[in-house]
């Protein structure tokens, strides 16, 4: 019987086999890139605001604690957005007629907030609070990056489930005192770990990778 298949089908059948694998393995790199790119995470991305509010500027250079915005970061699990008034104790007298804060003023006059958009946001089926995380002496910068430095606010991690997890299972390696949480430029001791050591005790500090800690 004539030989169907020349010689050379078996190299073409090992070579697809080997193709088809790569490719396999190819997109899964892919895909496990894309998971973690800031196009899915959202980290780096400054989103469009209502006006270009400036961190660096208020928390940097006029020195504004974060609390002053955030009033409710130490006793509620949102930190809060501030309300038009709070921007107008200062912009009332300074830059009052500015044109690049007219929504501001507008937002005042209107009695109608303005409309920012989340730059950290979590899915809904992630439960975080703030006010645990603060009694617990783990600092803005440590979520938000160093905001002070940010002309423009973005999300400085990636706040996928992998990054909480890490810092849950050690998280005595991230706490500070609680007087500092809201300092962005806490400068810590020589002896950083045994203070960390000390605080974890006093906190009630321990690790926390229970589903249900999160997904509630």
């Amino acid at each position: 019987m004539a030989q169907i298949f020349p010689r050379s089908a078996n190299a073409l059948a090992r070579a697809s086999i080997f193709l088809g694998l790569f490719f396999v393995a190819a997109a899964g790199l892919a895909l496990f890139q894309l998971a973690r790119s800031g196009w899915v995470t959202r980290q780096g991305l400054v989103l469009a605001q209502p006006i270009p509010f400036s961190h660096d500027h208020h928390v940097a250079q006029v020195g504004i604690d974060c609390r002053y915005c955030h009033t409710a970061v130490e006793k509620s699990a949102a930190a809060g957005i501030p309300p038009t008034a709070t921007c107008m104790n200062c912009h009332s007298q300074i830059w009052s007629n500015a044109p690049m804060l007219e929504p501001v003023r507008a937002s005042f006059r209107d009695n109608k907030p303005l409309s920012w958009n989340k730059v950290n946001d979590l899915p809904d089926f992630v439960y975080f609070n703030h006010s645990i995380h603060v009694a617990k002496g783990v600092a803005c910068v440590t979520c938000h990056g160093q905001v002070d430095k940010m002309p423009l606010m973005y999300q400085a991690e990636s706040l996928q489930m992998e990054w909480c997890l890490a810092c849950h299972r050690d998280p005595v390696a991230n706490i500070r005192p609680r007087e500092e949480v809201t300092n962005v430029n806490w400068q810590p001791p020589a002896d950083l770990a045994a203070l960390q050591r000390e605080l974890a005790v006093k906190y009630n500090v321990q690790s926390k990778t229970s589903c249900s800690t999160c997904h509630r």
